[in-house]
């Protein structure tokens, strides 16, 4: 059974003046995204920051979201590292809280070889019992899980599920898909391909849009597997530009720029993350206002 399907959202963590996780703020974050329709949240992924939280904050966040949705919607816990060690404390600390789900990031910096992959993510879901989404994101860690690895780890490894498709690379995409032979739950990881990826069997995506616009990106995917290929495909093409503009500087810098812009957070960033370039957030503003989500 997949861990969801539908529109999960990679969620922002706010902070305060003074650089502190602000947990009111996280909290009103949370609960918009559930009046919204998100149908997951991912914590402490990419766009929550989590490689410039220490761990003690990382498991805070974790446990918090977890405390907050209270099993009202799946929770899924960005517990990677570049470090094996490090991935599997954290992995069975999240599980303690109750998440139903892990996303775990290919190893960057130091990457790894096909067969360090294998054997990576399986000691990881070899220390937990809850299931694990593989994230493969190779524009930021330079380490790309190659269909046959994805595949192998589906069919072999009981609790790897799923992948996170954010390569980019459709073509690759599809060679997961016939290598896996449904051994895999497939959702993309960039807003702009969520379309392309359903059409390949992905059950939906985990998604940076959904931080300033949930319904919008809730309904791009149930229109999809309501049969309304066409209205989703629509709905998509849409939103493309807030898609472009939400990554026309590293992401998180304009997610969290707009999520300001919608009244919803101070827009503060950890270093080495600095402000939107001004030229940048006007585009951004005009963008959200055409689209209609400021």
């Amino acid at each position: 059974m997949a861990i969801f399907k539908g529109a999960g959202v990679a969620i922002t963590t706010p902070f305060k003046e003074n650089g502190e996780v602000d947990y009111e703020l996280f909290r009103e974050q949370i609960e918009y995204q559930i009046a919204g329709g998100t149908d997951a949240i991912i914590v402490c992924g990419t766009t929550g920051e989590a490689s410039c939280l220490s761990h003690e904050e990382h498991l805070d966040c974790i446990k918090f979201c977890a405390e907050v949705v209270n099993k009202r919607i799946p929770v899924i816990a960005g517990t990677g590292s570049n470090c094996t060690e490090t991935a599997i404390y954290l992995s069975t600390e999240a599980e303690k809280y109750g998440v139903d789900g892990l996303l775990v990031v290919t190893p960057y910096y130091n990457k790894a070889t096909q067969k360090g992959l294998i054997e990576h993510f399986t000691m990881i879901a070899d220390s937990v019992k809850i299931p694990i989404i593989m994230y493969n994101v190779p524009s930021r860690t330079g380490c790309n899980i190659q269909p046959e690895t994805a595949a192998y780890l589906a069919k072999n490894v009981k609790n790897i599920v799923a992948i996170k498709e954010a390569s980019g690379n459709i073509s690759q995409v599809a060679k997961l898909m016939q290598l896996a032979d449904g051994a895999i739950d497939l959702y993309s990881g960039n807003d702009d391909q969520i379309v392309p990826i359903l059409s390949l069997g992905g059950l939906g995506v985990i998604s940076v849009l959904s931080n300033v616009a949930p319904k919008q990106t809730h309904e791009i995917v149930a229109s999809y597997h309501a049969g309304d290929v066409k209205r989703s495909c629509e709905l998509q093409l849409k939103a493309l530009p807030l898609c472009n503009a939400l990554f026309c500087e590293v992401n998180p810098i304009p997610v969290k720029k707009a999520v300001e812009l919608q009244g919803r957070d101070r827009g503060i960033l950890r270093r080495p993350l600095s402000q939107m370039e001004p030229e940048n957030a006007a585009k951004l503003e005009k963008v959200m206002k055409e689209y209609g989500v400021l």
